[in-house]
């Protein structure tokens, strides 16, 4: 029991007393004056308040006493609940973080997901992208024209970050270009024939060239049946590559790694290892000169077979091949849209989509780039060269004639990849021995001259005008040229024309034009 307690049952009787004292002074004092009752009226009261206030201040002082107690008692924390309670804390802050960033912690993780899907994709040879339906002819005045070679260009590519070009010509030049500026940013010269053992570099037609796709090394092929190995960065020579009998007619780096895959008119694909400096073995099987080569991430290649008529793909860790027939001409150009599919073109004029999982084309367009001739002697115009913008539904050709109505056509890809609808075509004149699209899509790269690249045709185009659609830059001389056109978002801004190039031009970033963008 509280002493509280007690103190309220000792006031009881003196609380009485003094009750029953004030009642008999009532009593008594009735003759009294008023002034005395009021007194001792007046002593009861402040002594009665007095102990009611003492009561209330022990009363409280006592219980905020067992309360305090009782509370320290209840939140006295042991070691775990301290953790606990810590943990609970930072979680709340990470929570509020979190809550915060919601927007952009959504955004990433859809773009971490979709690229992860992407990739999945890609590796299985099913990413198509559908780009085709929202591009359009560009103008005539958005064609950048580069000279500098002196004899007709028979191959090109693009690095990684589409910043510059490389083109290599019949001339054994090999030649850096600049985009944006379109400038020469170096040049290797070819050498005469007959002088490859004292000069660095070509003595003889380049037919052929492939980039790292880390940007690190250049590969270029030749006539002498040479492969040399430069720094891309600095066109540094660092490795001769020899074995071949014949023409090198075709190069291609695996995805993701420096193994370099080269192919010959001796009819044989070779596997080489740039980083030791390497031959790694030879792979045989088509019965004529193999005319193109291509490859991506995966351990395998394909290859064009020429007059054979055949599409070959290899599986070099297998060590076997797959046979594949279609073009009823010869098949000189081909690459690869995805892991799983390709596109090929062939002197019959015809451009096919195959799928590695049937042996017959999903889809050929006969004489694709139309005819020429004579009435009753007409000819297919002959494909020579084809590009495709990876896992997109969007191809190019290229045709080479003795006329000045030669094309390069842009095809959209059907559901699938059966199927090719043309897009729109760009007249130009020559030949188009190569193309490329650049890594983004946002131009395509065509080498033009003269003559074919490896044929020696007996007409020569004195008056070419070096005009091409979708690319966005050009190379040329007086016997050839690499043109890009593309289509701009923007307005044309400016024009300028000086000795080495012709550049049309938007001040906004290059890429192809969308139905209904505006600006």
């Amino acid at each position: 029991m509280s002493s509280s307690f007690f103190i309220k049952k000792k006031e009881n009787p003196k609380f009485a007393k003094k009750e029953k004292n004030t009642a008999l002074l009532k009593r008594k004092g009735d003759g009294d004056s008023a002034g005395k009752s009021k007194v001792r009226a007046k002593k009861p009261n402040s002594k009665y308040n007095e102990e009611i206030s003492s009561d209330s201040e022990t009363e409280s002082s006592t219980v905020p006493k067992k309360r305090q107690s009782k509370d320290d008692y209840e939140y006295e924390e042991t070691p775990q609940e301290k953790k606990l309670r810590l943990a609970k804390l930072y979680l709340e802050q990470l929570k509020e973080e979190e809550e915060n960033k919601a927007e952009e912690d959504c955004f990433e993780t859809d773009l971490i997901a979709g690229r992860l899907q992407e990739e999945v994709l890609e590796q299985k040879g099913k990413l198509q992208r559908l780009i085709a339906k929202d591009l359009i002819p560009p103008d005539p005045s958005e064609i950048r024209v580069f000279r500098g070679h002196k004899l007709p260009i028979t191959c090109l590519v693009i690095t990684p970050d589409d910043k510059c070009i490389f083109s290599a010509a019949k001339d054994c030049s090999i030649i850096k270009w600049h985009v944006e500026s379109g400038k020469k940013l170096h040049t290797i010269p070819g050498g005469r024939k007959g002088t490859g053992d004292r000069h660095v570099g070509h003595t003889a037609h380049i037919l052929c060239m492939a980039i790292s796709s880390d940007g690190k090394y250049l590969a270029t092929g030749d006539m002498n049946k040479l492969i040399m190995i430069w720094e891309a960065e600095t066109c540094k020579h660092l490795y001769r590559f020899t074995g071949h009998k014949g023409p090198v007619s075709g190069l291609s780096f695996r995805k993701g790694t420096h193994d370099l895959y080269s192919a010959s008119h001796d009819r044989s694909v070779k596997v080489w290892n740039v980083d030791e400096n390497a031959y790694v073995e030879t792979l045989f099987g088509h019965q004529d000169a193999i005319t193109g080569l291509d490859s991506l991430s995966r351990e395998c290649c394909v290859t064009a077979g020429g007059r054979d008529r055949t599409v070959r793909v290899w599986k070099i860790a297998e060590e076997s091949q797959l046979v594949f027939h279609g073009h009823e001409g010869s098949i000189d150009c081909i690459q690869l849209i995805n892991e799983e599919h390709i596109i090929t073109g062939a002197d019959d004029g015809s451009v096919s989509l195959w799928s590695v999982n049937k042996k017959k084309p999903l889809s050929t367009v006969k004489q694709a780039h139309g005819f020429h001739g004579d009435t009753g002697l007409e000819q297919p115009h002959w494909v020579s060269s084809v590009a495709a913008l990876q896992n997109s539904d969007t191809v190019a050709s290229g045709a080479s004639s003795c006329s000045q109505n030669s094309l390069v056509n842009v095809w959209k890809c059907g559901q699938n990849y059966r199927g090719m609808e043309p897009l729109f075509s760009v007249p130009v004149s020559g030949f188009v021995n190569s193309l490329k699209f650049s890594s983004s899509g946002q131009f395509l790269v065509a080498g033009v001259g003269q003559e074919h690249s490896t044929e020696t045709v007996n007409c020569r185009l004195e008056e070419t005008r070096y005009s091409l659609a979708l690319c966005a830059v050009a190379v040329s001389s007086c016997n050839a040229e690499l043109v890009c056109l593309n289509g701009q978002v923007g307005p044309m801004v400016e024009t300028k024309r000086s000795q080495e190039w012709d550049l049309c031009y938007s001040s906004e970033k290059e890429t192809f034009k969308s139905r209904g963008s505006q600006d």
